[in-house]
């Protein structure tokens, strides 16, 4: 079981169809597979074999996809790279991880010689959308020009199924970033999950608009390119180009982070575009609130599936895919069950476990950890035995992810532990209070943290991005929480901000606005 082996089935029973939609660019299958093919010859000539890392640092394209299967025919390791990440967090991956090549877009030439300049073993660079000389004494060449160096089918090499195809790097919010493995049997294996789990078809027209550097999307280059289905690229996200790419390459299903859904879903135009297209939108990457869920529903009038997982599991963990005889509740009933974690996934096995490793009973009340295993869990992390020790525990993941577990099976996440704020000896669950921040109807984004309090050890905290044109006070809102929540849950205090600090997948990141009121304390033990 390999990755080639997922976009040859697509050459043998599609080699015609069109596989990549990107700008004006309409590729077929068998021209995809040769420019893979030419890049992945480019690179071996330059000295990259088995095992050999290569980084890239580029937008949704159809080169991003074309440089995963050329690291995989080559039994290489593609690195890819966060692109809002600085200089220097950037030039520390390229060396823990020894990537020898660079596939950069001339987007990002600045950062490239930002990151160059803090000393990184690169031989060389290839710039994915045309010459962009750096004069840094490495071996510098323009894609196009690499591919049509040789102009012809590489014959894949055998690798084993458990040999590392890819690297990638956690956002380091807890220290430095760890590189996690993952294997051809851990990609091939999700893959082969997601086509059972969501039915995916040679029908099926897939938008890359999260980023194909994370995971929330880049499981689907694989799983959509072994059924014959077709890429949709989006380089960079913007609520209008995805609303109006649905209608006009006919979208059938997509994976969003839930930041991206709430601003589309509230943007003035969401209502003006044909989804008929549509069968299903996922969303994935982070929590998710009830109220953006009814909005999706309502606004895309799909089918919504919530997904839950990790870097470490290929990702997915969780589907909040209804159980046939759950689908003759009524529509609330169902929406509370879709905007649930949701049930394992069926490549997993998935245990929602007390600090003594019991499972917790099934009343959705008793929170645990959430323990997994399986075929596409991550062998650990890339030089690092000790991390990876204590990252499993008798051959389970354990996440960091707090839950309960209800009688169908269904988890739902409460929080991060890292995230659970503990006040006056109670825990909160900061999801449980954004989730009721997102009813009100001037809120366009929340976060929820905790923050030093003499009195409480903790004080609960919400940051908060209002809608255009609407205004709100801190005692409105803080009301609003307090008619839905105990009042120990509701935050003490409310900074309005223009805009909350995001991750380069789109995540909402608390460490940032958590970070600056702990300055000075000492880190808590939960």
């Amino acid at each position: 079981m390999n990755i080639w082996m997922t976009l040859q089935k697509a050459l043998e029973l599609y080699p015609e169809k069109i596989g990549v939609v990107d700008g004006q660019k309409r590729l077929t299958y068998e021209e995809v597979g040769f420019r893979a093919s030419c890049l992945a010859l480019f690179l071996r000539d330059r000295g990259i074999s088995k095992g050999d890392r290569v980084a890239i640092l580029e937008f949704n394209s159809h080169r991003f996809l074309e440089a995963y299967y050329a690291l995989a025919a080559l039994g290489g390791i593609l690195n890819p790279l966060n692109f809002r990440l600085s200089a220097g967090e950037l030039a520390y991956i390229i060396r823990d991880s020894g990537s020898r090549w660079l596939l950069a877009n001339s987007r990002f030439r600045d950062l490239v010689t930002g990151t160059i300049s803090h000393g990184v073993p690169l031989e060389g660079i290839v710039w994915m959308d045309g010459a962009s000389s750096l004069d840094s004494g490495l071996d510098e060449v323009e894609y196009e020009e690499a591919l049509g160096e040789k102009n012809r089918w590489i014959s894949p090499e055998p690798v084993e199924e458990n040999q590392v195809a890819h690297l990638y790097y956690t956002s380091g919010t807890t220290g430095r970033p760890k590189g996690v493995m993952l294997t051809h049997k851990n990609v091939c294996v999700h893959a082969l999950g997601t086509i059972a789990e969501l039915h995916l078809t040679d029908r099926d027209v897939w938008a890359h608009v999260a980023p194909m550097f994370h995971l929330a999307d880049a499981w689907a280059t694989f799983a959509i390119s072994w059924v014959g289905g077709r890429h949709v690229m989006v380089p960079q996200f913007s609520p209008e180009v995805v609303l109006e790419t649905i209608e006009r390459e006919r979208v059938t299903i997509s994976n969003l982070i839930p930041t991206m859904l709430n601003l589309m879903v509230k943007h003035p135009e969401a209502r003006s575009h044909d989804y008929s297209s549509l069968r299903v939108i996922l969303s994935g990457g982070a929590p998710i609130a009830t109220e953006v869920v009814r909005s999706i529903i309502e606004t895309f009038g799909c089918d919504y599936i919530q997904t839950y997982g990790m870097t470490e599991t290929s990702p997915y963990l969780t589907l909040s895919i209804l159980k046939e005889h759950l689908a003759s509740l009524s529509p609330q009933e169902q929406l509370n069950f879709k905007a649930r974690t949701g049930r394992p996934f069926i490549a997993v096995e998935l245990k929602v476990v007390d600090e003594e490793g019991r499972p917790v009973p099934p009343d959705d009340k008793t929170v645990g950890e959430i323990w997994v295993r399986g075929d596409t869990v991550t062998p650990g992390y890339w030089n690092l035995p000790e991390e990876t020790k204590a990252a499993f525990q008798n051959g389970w993941l354990k996440t960091g992810d707090l839950a309960v577990v209800d009688k169908e099976g269904y988890v739902n996440i409460v929080d991060r532990k890292k995230d659970m704020i503990l006040t006056g000896g109670e825990n909160v669950y900061s999801t449980e209070v954004e989730n009721v921040l997102y009813m009100h109807p001037k809120v366009l984004e929340a976060a929820v943290f905790g923050v030093p309090d003499e009195k409480w050890g903790e004080a609960v905290k919400a940051a908060i991005v209002l809608k255009p044109g609407e205004s709100a006070t801190e005692e409105e809102l803080i009301a609003f929480c307090k008619e839905r929540l105990a009042h120990y849950k509701c935050p003490k205090s409310i900074d309005f901000l223009p805009e909350l600090p995001k991750t380069g997948s789109g995540k909402i990141t608390k460490k940032a606005l958590r970070d600056p009121y702990w300055k000075g304390y000492e880190k808590r033990v939960h």
